[in-house]
């Protein structure tokens, strides 16, 4: 069984476990409700939570298949939400989902794929007994600001990785390599820009619509992780933006580099073409052509040809060309 923990609040100390296994989940006095975690179940076992708390067919399908975008949807006076988790893998970002299942007196957590475990939220929660007594919507604002903060350490790591890419730009042409890990990055951005771009209509969803078993007074808190989705939002953004600039410096640089190697290529070779037109044309051969009686000829012709090419070598320094 993955059932992580299954336990009864009251007020919101722990009263004790709960049996999953039970054909029908009653209706609890007021002030008490259960939370359930579970951990990548299976069809069998999430069916007996199903079974226990009348879980929607369609939704306890969605929580298992995973891999699906963020979303929130209402099952007669069920609320279903997908939430997305976000972690890093090395220079990638590995992706988590978390679906919730809240009800007037439960809720009901399944983790696929996340990297960070409930399991400290839970005790944090459990050692604040006047805040879990506001009930599971509280814990449902919990789990969304638990998942919401996960995404800090990621755009952190991105921002470093985009940094040190623009550092590298500016020090050195970019190999091929390079040039590929920033359009790899770029790709991993947008997909979180995907990700948080649904994040954020789902948080929207909560704090400007009536939800079922969604107390007002707990709208502020809603609205405090819609505010945390759009900062990350805004964040990636910019380092998409970012990125983009980078890959435009680093072409505008090698553009210019390519530009100053035609202009040098071009100076050396009207340079060169000043000895080449003159050899050129005194080895054409003819016998009528006076010059070849001078008796000084040769050093005079060497002598125009060295000054002409130290002009043209002076004037092109002067030009930025050499």
């Amino acid at each position: 069984m993955t059932v992580i923990a299954a336990r009864r609040y009251r007020n919101g100390e722990v009263v004790g476990d709960v049996d999953i296994h039970c054909p029908r989940h009653d209706r609890l006095p007021a002030g008490e409700f259960v939370w359930i975690g579970l951990h990548e179940p299976d069809a069998e076992e999430l069916a007996q939570v199903g079974t226990c708390f009348g879980l929607h067919p369609l939704a306890q399908e969605d929580a298992r298949k995973g891999k699906q975008l963020p979303k929130l949807e209402l099952y007669g006076d069920q609320l279903f939400l997908i939430l997305r988790t976000a972690h890093l893998e090395g220079d990638l970002i590995g992706y988590g989902e978390t679906s919730v299942f809240l009800g007037a007196d439960f809720i009901v957590t399944v983790r696929h794929g996340s990297a960070r475990a409930h399991s400290d939220l839970r005790a944090r929660l459990e050692s604040a007994p006047a805040a879990l007594a506001h009930g599971p919507d509280y814990v449902l604002h919990a789990i969304m600001d638990f998942i919401v903060d996960g995404y800090f350490p990621v755009v952190d790591a991105l921002e470093e990785q985009v940094l040190a890419m623009e550092a590298a730009a500016g020090e050195a042409f970019l190999d091929s390599d390079q040039i590929r890990q920033i359009f790899a990055t770029r790709r991993e951005i947008v997909r979180f820009q995907r990700i948080l771009g649904v994040m954020s209509d789902v948080a929207g969803r909560m704090v400007n619509h009536v939800q079922p078993n969604i107390d007002e007074n707990m709208l502020p808190y809603f609205r405090d992780v819609l505010d945390h989705v759009r900062r990350v939002e805004y964040r990636v953004a910019g380092l998409r933006d970012y990125l983009t600039s980078v890959a435009e410096t680093s072409s505008l640089l090698e553009q210019r580099r390519q530009g100053d190697i035609t202009r040098m290529l071009a100076a050396w070779a009207a340079i060169l073409a000043v000895p080449t037109a003159i050899a050129g044309i005194y080895g054409m051969n003819f016998s009528n052509m006076p010059e070849l009686q001078w008796r000084y000829g040769y050093f005079i012709v060497l002598g125009g040809i060295a000054i002409i090419c130290a002009l043209l070598y002076r004037r092109f320094r002067k030009l930025g060309w050499l």
